[in-house]
């Protein structure tokens, strides 16, 4: 009752009869030993410093060198794939090409703050208090400006892409700020050449 079945097969035969012949091995595309760990970790192995280093830092070089000139080509033509990453999407693509095509008043921000740091050298007190009222009123227009950037902005976004993404807006306005000529990328569409 409770003894061993004398007739049940032993568990040793079981197993290996189950277990596969090298020949059922070889045919199912393995049988190649496996290798010793010794083997596998030389094969992993590469060295921390190169051999020839100031080959290495000269091949370094120019690879840094050619992606930097092919930003530097999609910049100029607005080529999607070498963008960089703050300037790629669909998103950023028609953010662009609206600020592009619309008369900002920030652009002229810069070349106002130029005449009025000449303009300040003459000791006249009616030239310079007529000068910082004129730029302290181009100052207000240009911040009325972006704000009614960014709300046409983020309503042509919605309507067009159902809702900005998070920084968005805020390039719009940064590039309405920039000169035209100074503005990456480059500006692809002429003014009031609205995108649709």
């Amino acid at each position: 009752m409770f003894g061993r079945n004398k007739a049940a097969t032993p568990a040793q035969e079981v197993v290996d009869d189950a277990s596969p012949t090298p020949e059922a091995l070889r045919a199912q595309g393995k049988g190649v030993p496996t290798p010793k760990r010794s083997v596998q970790e030389a094969a992993r192995k590469r060295p921390l410093v190169p051999n020839d280093r100031k080959a290495a830092r000269e091949q370094s070089r120019s690879t840094v060198r050619d992606e930097r000139a092919r930003m530097r080509q999609a910049l100029d033509t607005d080529d999607e794939r070498y963008l960089p990453l703050r300037d790629k999407g669909p998103n950023r693509r028609y953010i662009r090409q609206f600020v592009d095509a619309r008369i900002n008043i920030g652009e002229f921000l810069m070349i106002a703050a130029l005449v009025f740091v000449v303009l300040s050298f003459f000791q006249s007190l009616a030239v310079q208090s007529a000068v910082l009222m004129a730029f302290w009123i181009l100052i207000v227009a240009v911040i009325v400006d972006c704000v009614l950037l960014r709300r046409m902005l983020k309503k042509r976004l919605t309507e067009k892409f159902g809702a900005p993404n998070q920084g968005d807006l805020w390039y719009g306005v940064t590039r309405a700020l920039q000169l035209r000529r100074l503005r990456l990328p480059k500006p692809q569409v002429r003014r009031g050449q609205y995108p649709a």
